[in-house]
């Protein structure tokens, strides 16, 4: 790398080297990092040249003690195995990660004790703000004890209205996925889900069941077929239809896990997939969605970009404008062989 005037001569860069380099003042300096401060773009964008030029970092410590902040954000999921959270983690982080601020992901496992001592934990820590996801969609209680500091939920979204809640949009998604197989002609559509105490497994049903009355349809054996989350559900509940209603046309599933059992269970007793039925699933797992056969057509729920949004609601709260309120973020049609 070529020197460049106004290094320093040895060591690291410091805030001086950087307010040198770019012709202004210390406190200019410090400003245009923190993005504090009225000046002239060019002047920021001096200074910014000079903190690329001397690969300048802050000391982080240093900033807290000016700023008040940490630049530090708790992420805390009920989801350890990491198959909703690590997405909206990422999505987060990419956020996050332009403002130089750091994420701490606190696992709970579920359970109220540990949810408690991570939350301390994250108070002494001082954090900015908090994101609060897990892996389902059922309506969460808010976090007590943590007023003073900016929360928004992801995924799961809180009872109170009046906070910051970031959720997938389950009514445009079982739109996308009804209107898919209307319009490839399929009129006995079927809908098997997972456990009817789950959010998710209502909402989709009830979104279902209205959008084909809103053609004059109605579902293939006349009611929703409310089961688990799983492979071996979805091969039961394909053979339970077509006992009950052997003109089927299609299968919407609430999941991927069942959407590949019904697969399974359909290519086994020799049905043509999609050329006598189609089939749909949804959260566009790539484990599930790919190894299917044939691959699944199935709605992506966008978790990364429910990350992203919760990120940027939590900054805008963290630079006091917060946004309260319930924010949806719309799903997205993914199209393969199996339609």
């Amino acid at each position: 790398m070529t020197a460049v005037s106004g290094s320093p001569a040895n060591g690291r860069a410091k805030l001086a080297d950087v307010a040198k380099l770019a012709g202004v003042s210390v406190g200019t300096a410090s400003k245009a990092l923190s993005g504090s401060g009225r000046m002239r773009p060019e002047t920021r964008q001096r200074v910014l040249a000079a903190v690329e030029a001397l690969d300048f970092r802050p000391n982080q410590y240093a900033q807290s003690l000016h700023t008040g902040r940490s630049w530090t954000v708790g992420l805390m999921t009920t989801d350890g195995i990491g198959r909703f959270s690590t997405p909206v983690l990422l999505g987060a982080e990419d956020a996050l990660g332009a403002g130089k601020i750091s994420v701490l992901l606190c696992d709970t496992r579920g359970d109220a004790i540990r949810e408690q001592h991570h939350l301390r934990n994250l108070m002494d820590r001082r954090v900015d703000g908090i994101i609060v996801t897990g892996r389902r969609t059922d309506p969460r209680p808010p976090l007590t004890g943590v007023e003073r500091v900016p929360t928004v939920y992801a995924l799961s979204p809180s009872t109170d209205p009046d906070d910051m809640s970031v959720v997938s949009d389950d009514h445009s998604g079982a739109q996308l996925a009804v209107e898919h197989l209307l319009a490839t002609g399929r009129t006995r559509i079927a809908h098997v889900t997972g456990p009817a105490h789950h959010a998710a497994a209502r909402d989709r049903a009830r979104h279902t069941v209205d959008l084909l009355e809103r053609n004059s349809l109605e579902l293939a054996t006349g009611r929703v077929h409310f089961g688990e989350w799983s492979e071996a559900w979805g091969r039961r509940a394909a053979e339970a239809v077509l006992r009950t209603a052997p003109d089927t046309d299609a299968f919407f599933c609430g999941n991927d896990q069942i959407a590949r059992g019904v697969a399974d269970a359909l290519r086994e007793n020799g049905t043509d997939v999609p050329g006598r039925i189609a089939i749909v699933g949804y959260d566009n797992w790539d484990i599930m969605a790919l190894a299917c056969r044939p691959p699944l057509t199935t709605i992506d729920t966008d978790l990364t970009e429910i990350g992203r949004q919760a990120a940027l609601r939590l900054l805008s709260a963290i630079g006091s404008e917060p946004h309260p309120g319930l924010h949806a973020v719309p799903c997205r049609l993914v199209v393969r062989e199996s339609t």
